[in-house]
């Protein structure tokens, strides 16, 4: 299987431009340096002498130009904007599942192709992840060569005993990526980094890579820092890095954001999969006494524990609840229950890693871990039930998603390596529990006449071991190990297992490869991902660690087809998580991880939330709200009561929102639904769907093969195809007002700087000292570039129209003043033109007779969806309506209590128009009656604003894509008609 890369996904494209826009205004430049051991370092004059030339990035932005361009990019992004630069550091936060690596990798190339930087040094903080992005450089080496001209590029993995690497890193002309660990890097005193080197031509690697300013990448920085003071932030910053560019998902330093894709976002674009929950809570299990240790703390001195307990309430009922105790408490008197006589409380350790509570029941003492219990049920009997389950939704699963091509997976979070796998005194492999267990129950399943159709011709004595195999630690015996990476030797036994995990994503992937459940302990802990990951089973104890969004993370990537494309839609992408609390509790703690790890706060509006909202101009480009009128707007919400001075949600909002009454003031009016849109992800919570109501939704055979369903859909199930023609005077004059309104261009300016020179037997040594100063200067014999061919390589643009626009728009003094910025600014509002032109001019046509959705699919694809999303319906095709939105749902609830609707159809996600943009799916099919005899064919886009202004661009433009199509069949002597409306009552009065 070959992995296919999407290099238009609209969300990864502004993450990129978000960084490089930070540049704007940067002419390509680079600093050259030799190394030797005589030079030590020299910067190159015009004749660099003996050794090698070094090659290095070079910044000519001053910070003032710097926080102008860095502000810019925050406030299109909605983000408050920084005051001050107050480090080098910027954060682009994405959550888990997304691209991040992609994007990263795919920012190299692009500040590559604007300003000239070559060399790059990504950070990550341990093995997992390390190897993940070696696999993504060699996996993503053809695509980026593809997408940027077949630059060449070097890339390898840092080993301090091959510092060789390091030399020709510094003197590469071409791109350099170079991959390390934090742990390699972070120790001075026995690190080789630090150390003269003979490899290196004398010099110290530190040395080395200082010189070249190189732009540090560091992957999931709340991992690599340890503080801002830590060890990891110091040997980020003894490379002397021209910036450091910071991608997580849950970042603990935020520096100066730039772009955010949190959790909520990515999941409402259905960017990452749907998260279900299969809870297993034991219940009325209250016949002997239970403790539970939760966690133990020490606060001004004084020692306790959180334990949860049995407790007895004032209504007689018994509660498991947390309660904090001290050492000497006598759980008796605590619980209210006799059962806890004789329990007390004894010595509670707080040391780290070293953390326990001791517990004195009759007949000895108890030494309880953080998530260990002392009296509960069977251990093993609930943790064989999660495996049963985890088995049936896979096989489910499977049954549904095989015939599209698609490879299950299954992965199982365990407390301990002996657990699955132990070794007997000679060192032979003997099964653990659970994979005893595992065996067992997966066996009981194969036999279930539900699944047989999985395991025809399969011999089920050698599938059951075939299909399962664990992911661990490998110890220099090739024996499994539970280990953490905080030494070398650990490291190098992390490394062994990565190597197996990472090297062989794509095998896994394949049909042919039997293995589908892995279970693991610490190794996937983070940078394993695999997008076909679809349930995820945890039995290991996760309410005592923050760890929920880690290992729901481990499976939130959209899957992938055999062909390695990717498949998108909740109604195949959904993760079953499989946990031991209920999904109410899941939920909660869910969204506080996400809270404290995002800092997003659910419930309460930002000053500059509204600052990012897109505001359309007369020349058909749009510019950000702004952080003034965002504030004006947060003022008005206050004013009205809708939110406190804090900015938190009121009920009298969520009220407002959900009756659609919400009232903006009239400069406001045109951007009403995006406001709205953003105080609902506000106002709301992440939603999680709970597994058990889950329901599977039947076709109603009546209406689907009514003649009245089968004339609806004779109108609308072809296939069409386009072509994208311009309206080339329309284009040229949109671009040269979009050139003559872009920014001012800044002028060509000289740094001075002032160093100190010492003259020493080690060699020649410059030290920068204060002095350093800016002038602005007019370059008189400057050499310009070929502006039309540059600008005809960035927009594909005819030089015939270049040149008239750039005529037209009266700025070519500009481009003596600065040429690159003048490029740079003219090519972007050239771009912005086109994608809005891209649907002006666009033609469908319908393809021949034999090209068409069949009928018969609402039988073969599967719908499912939750009690809390479905509606019941007699005149819809399926038997209940799977809603997205109030609006779908009130639309929904019209169609069947309209008597003039005589049938309809929710459009399921496999009908699909084709569009320059992506997939266009329309929401509604339906017939309508009018005095018993006229009969009309609609199809019906619902949206809570219609005005072309309420949409997103991207989105308005698809529906125009939609009606063009639709426009393109006209079948029969009353074709169909696409209409968009909010309630019935508009379809019934369209003309």
């Amino acid at each position: 299987m070959k992995l296919h890369f999407e290099p238009n996904l609209d969300y990864q494209l502004q993450a990129i431009e978000a960084v490089c826009d930070l540049f704007r205004g940067q002419e390509i430049c680079r600093t050259e340096f030799t190394v030797t051991r005589q030079t030590s370092l020299a910067f190159a004059k015009s004749d660099p002498g003996v050794g090698d030339l070094g090659v290095g990035n070079r910044l000519t932005l001053l910070d003032d130009e710097i926080l102008a361009n860095l502000r810019d990019v925050q406030i299109r992004n909605g983000l408050a904007p920084s005051e001050t630069l107050a480090s080098g550091d910027f954060t682009v936060e994405m959550e888990t599942g997304t691209g991040k690596t992609y994007v990263y990798l795919r920012t190299i190339f692009e500040l590559n192709k604007r300003y000239g930087f070559t060399k790059f040094v990504i950070v990550v903080p341990s093995v997992a992840i390390k190897e993940g992005v070696y696999k993504s450089l060699q996996i993503t080496e053809e695509h980026f060569k593809s997408l940027y001209a077949g630059v060449p590029f070097d890339y390898f993995l840092y080993d301090s005993a091959k510092l060789g690497q390091v030399r020709s890193f510094a003197t590469g002309a071409n791109i350099q990526i170079m991959v390390v660990t934090v742990g390699a890097i972070n120790k001075k005193d026995v690190n080789n980094l630090y150390k003269d080197s003979e490899k290196t031509g004398g010099e110290k690697p530190i040395d080395l890579i200082r010189a070249t300013r190189p732009i540090v990448i560091v992957d999931e920085p709340q991992s690599v820092d340890g503080g801002l003071q830590g060890q990891g932030k110091a040997a980020l910053d003894a490379m002397n890095p021209l910036c450091t560019l910071r991608y997580s998902a849950t970042h603990v330093d935020k520096h100066h954001m730039v772009y955010r894709l949190d959790a909520v976002d990515a999941y409402e674009k259905r960017l990452v999969k749907q998260i279900e929950v299969a809870s297993a809570t034991v219940e009325d299990a209250h016949n002997k006494p239970y403790v539970r240790l939760v966690s133990v703390s020490n606060k001004k001195g004084t020692i306790s524990a959180r334990v949860e307990l049995d407790m007895q309430t004032a209504g007689g009922k018994v509660r498991r609840q947390e309660v904090t105790v001290q050492d000497g408490d006598n759980l008796e008197q605590t619980t209210g229950r006799a059962m806890y006589a004789n329990c007390r409380i004894g010595e509670i350790r707080v040391a780290k890693g070293d953390e326990y509570l001791e517990l004195r029941v009759p007949g000895g003492e108890l030494y309880l871990k953080p998530g260990q219990a002392w009296g509960d049920v069977d251990a093993l009997a609930v943790q064989r039930e999660m495996i049963r389950r985890t088995i049936r939704e896979h096989l489910d699963k499977e049954k549904r998603l095989r015939p599209q091509g698609i490879k299950v997976l299954s992965l199982f979070f365990i407390d301990e390596v002996a657990k699955y796998r132990s070794y007997d005194v000679d060192g032979n492999p003997v099964k653990g529990d659970y994979a005893r267990i595992f065996e067992e129950e997966y066996r009981r399943a194969a036999n279930l006449p539900g699944y047989r159709t999985l395991f025809q011709e399969v011999d089920l004595t050698r599938a059951a071991e075939e299909v399962h195999n664990g992911y661990f630690s490998i110890d220099k015996k090739g024996g499994w190990t539970d280990t953490a990476e905080n030494n070398a030797s650990n490291r190098e036994n992390a490394e062994r297992a990565y190597n197996l995990i990472m090297k062989e994503k794509e095998k896994l992937l394949s049909l042919d490869t039997p293995l589908k459940f892995i279970f693991s302990h610490s190794a996937l802990k983070e940078g394993w991902d695999n997008p076909n990951v679809f349930q995820i089973c945890t039995l290991r104890d996760i309410q005592t660690e923050r760890e929920r969004r880690q290992t729901i993370g481990r499976g939130l990537r959209l899957c992938v087809n055999q062909q390695g494309e990717r498949v998108r839609g909740f109604e195949v992408n959904t993760l079953t998580v499989v946990a031991m609390e209920s999904y109410e509790q899941f939920a909660e703690n869910l969204q506080k991880e996400i809270e404290e790890d995002t800092g997003i706060r659910f419930g309460v509006v930002e000053q500059h939330q509204f600052a990012g909202i897109p505001v359309s101009q007369p020349d058909g480009s749009t510019v950000p709200l702004g952080v003034e009128q965002s504030r004006a707007l947060w003022e008005h919400l206050k004013t009205a009561g809708y939110i406190d001075d804090k900015g938190k949600v009121q009920d009298s909002l969520k009220q407002a929102l959900k009756d659609d009454t919400l009232v903006v003031p009239e400069p406001f009016a045109a951007q009403r639904d995006q406001i709205v849109a953003g105080l609902k992800k506000l106002a709301g919570r992440l939603e999680i769907r709970n597994a058990d109501e889950r329901r599977q939704v039947r076709t109603r055979q009546a209406v689907l093969h009514s003649p009245e369903f089968k004339a609806l859909w004779e109108r609308i199930k072809y296939k069409s195809t386009y072509r994208v023609h311009f309206d080339n005077k329309k284009l040229i004059k949109r671009c040269i007002r979009a050139v003559q309104e872009a920014p001012a261009i800044p002028k060509t300016r000289l740094q001075w700087r002032k160093a100190d020179i010492a003259i020493g037997k080690a060699g020649v040594e410059a030290t920068e000292r204060e002095g350093a100063a800016t002038v602005v200067i007019d370059e008189a014999d400057i050499e310009l570039p070929d502006l039309l061919t540059e600008l005809q390589d960035r927009t594909q643009l005819t030089r015939r129209s270049i040149q008239r626009i750039l005529s037209g728009s009266g700025r070519l003094k500009d481009f003596k003043r600065n040429p690159q910025a003048f490029i740079e600014l003219t090519a972007e509002a050239i771009n912005r033109c086109k994608r809005l032109a891209v649907v002006d001019g666009i033609k469908y046509q319908r393809l021949g007779n034999e090209h068409y959705y069949a009928q018969e699919l609402f039988e073969q694809e599967e719908l499912t969806g939750y009690l809390r999303n479905l509606l019941d319906a007699n005149k819809g095709v399926y038997e209940q309506i799977v809603y997205d939105s109030d609006t779908e749902r009130t639309f929904g609830d019209q169609l069947e209590k309209n008597d003039a609707i005589k049938v309809y159809a929710k459009l399921p996600g496999w009908f699909t128009v084709p569009t320059p943009l992506g997939s266009y799916n329309p929401d509604w099919a339906v017939l309508v009656e009018k005095d018993g005899a006229e009969r009309l064919y609609f199809v019906v886009e619902t949206k809570s604003g219609l005005f072309a202004e309420d949409l997103r661009e991207k989105e308005r433009a698809k529906i125009e894509c939609g009606k063009a199509h639709f426009k393109a069949l006209e079948v029969g002597e009353a074709p169909a008609r696409f209409v968009m409306a909010r309630t019935v009552d508009e379809v019934l009065a369209d003309p």
